[in-house]
């Protein structure tokens, strides 16, 4: 609270500066460009991803990309996923609907995916744990205002905008070379066409960026606006938005008219999007519920943002716009179903409540038995971006690992810091002694006794000596 407070105060008194030397017009644009920030955090999120794409990789909008290994640190998207595997279909349905069809889990490999609207919100959960419940099937994602009949042999995606993504996690049986290649065969066996060629579908082109710095994280600066305008640009207006429509005149961005901010609106834009970060930042500071009493380990996110991205809003009486905000500074997609599939469980504090530094070293104790019907997982982030951190060799440990140390209980000992225990070099996650991080803890397949009973608990993590 106190990190809230001091930023807070931050804000506070470098408005009543602006207030002594700016115009009431030029404290409003200030005003609403913060607001803008916040409110189009999840859209521009997306959209850095796929201008990555587009302008680092021969990738393409309605094919797939991948990154054709585990994550490592060239990968700086928001909190991935190290011990999975990921194909990314950036689509656009301008044109008419797109398919996505998904096969069926079997002994050569199984999926965990999620499809997403421009803004992140679920359309829905499909694979192994997903609708589908591992059958695989096939997808038609609509655009806005689609009112043609849809073939009976598709399962109807109705989205409220032309752009979105499906993000495509193949499991993986371990690191090896062996069950990489496996899982990157099975994905391949994903279909995306339009549903105009489903008579005779053409191949779906997959493209390899594992070596590619990709770099998404979010940028607090005058381009965050461009961004924005580029989006309000392509996306028709959605309802629950327009209220939108006055306030991001008010900073320049219309429809139908170019985005030209002089240099005096710049550098407002650019002092408002610095404040948007600073009061982002702080309210993240204060960490999301406990999923345990007492514990540093949260939920991933705060529990409006995960219902109204999960069910687009259907309560009409909430529209969590700040809770969403936060979360699209430190992760990206969307789950329909949050729980089912996987879960998620974020660290930003040890267990004697101070934040994580790369310097030193700290231990997790991963009891025996971990509810999943899956694998169960322990990430690294830098603490500033929420990326994978730099220059490092790994960045996780997972309980798909092969030469993960158990044990003789079954329990794992994690250890994380800038150096390696002795002995524990299979163990041990690497850090970067010039940087603060963070964990998450992810669960892929919990069991329902995870939530209900909560008789197992990850304890926190805790400093050692080495």
């Amino acid at each position: 609270m106190r990190a809230v407070l001091t930023a807070l105060s931050f804000v506070c008194l470098a408005t009543f500066a602006r207030s002594e030397t700016q115009s009431v017009e030029e404290q409003l644009t200030h005003s609403r460009a913060v607001q803008a920030a916040i409110w189009g955090m999840p859209a521009v999120n997306t959209d850095l991803m796929r201008q990555e794409m587009l302008t680092k990789t021969p990738g393409k909008v309605n094919q797939f990309i991948y990154w054709g290994g585990p994550l490592d640190w060239h990968n700086q998207t928001l909190t991935p996923n190290p011990d999975t595997l990921y194909f990314m279909g950036f689509f656009d349905v301008k044109d008419g609907p797109m398919v996505l069809e998904v096969p069926p889990g079997d002994a050569n490999g199984s999926l965990n995916g999620n499809i997403v609207t421009q803004w992140q919100t679920s359309l829905e959960d499909v694979g192994l744990l997903g609708v589908d419940k591992g059958r695989g099937g096939k997808f038609v994602l609509l655009p806005p205002g689609y009112a043609d009949q849809v073939p009976e042999a598709y399962s109807p995606l109705r989205s409220d905008t032309y752009g979105g993504y499906a993000l495509i996690r193949s499991n993986l049986k371990s690191h090896s070379e062996a069950d990489v290649a496996a899982s990157i065969a099975y994905a391949k066996r994903v279909k995306f066409y339009p549903l105009s060629a489903a008579a005779n579908p053409p191949e779906t082109v997959f493209t390899d960026v594992k070596d590619v710095n990709f770099d998404s994280t979010i940028r607090y600066d005058v381009s965050f606006y461009e961004k924005l305008d580029g989006i309000i640009q392509s996306e028709p207006w959605i309802d629950r938005d327009r209220a939108m429509i006055d306030p991001l005149r008010t900073i320049g961005i219309e429809k139908g008219k170019p985005f030209a901010p002089d240099e005096a609106a710049r550098a407002i834009l650019n002092t408002a999007i610095g404040e948007a970060k600073q009061l982002l930042a702080a309210r993240y500071d204060v960490g999301f519920p406990a999923f345990w009493e007492g514990s540093h380990w949260t939920l991933p996110a705060l529990p409006e943002a995960i219902e109204g991205q999960g069910t687009t809003y259907a309560d009409k009486s909430k529209y969590a716009v700040d809770a969403r905000g936060l979360g699209y500074t430190y992760a990206y997609i969307s789950i329909k179903r949050l729980g089912a599939g996987q879960f998620y469980l974020i660290s930003i504090r040890d267990k004697d409540g101070n934040g994580y530094d790369g310097a030193k070293t700290y231990r997790l104790h991963v009891p025996p038995d971990v509810p999943v019907d899956q694998y169960w997982s322990l990430t690294a982030y830098d603490r500033e971006t929420h990326a994978l951190i730099k220059n490092v060799d790994r960045a996780s440990r997972a309980s798909n690992t092969k030469e993960l140390r158990r044990n003789p209980d079954g329990s794992v000992d994690l250890y994380i810091g800038s150096k390696a225990p002795v002995g524990q070099e299979s163990n041990w996650i690497p850090t970067d002694p010039a940087r603060k991080f963070e964990f998450m803890f992810r669960l892929y397949g919990p069991k329902p006794e995870f939530f209900e009973k909560k008789t197992w608990k990850l304890p926190d993590v805790e400093k050692v000596s080495v």
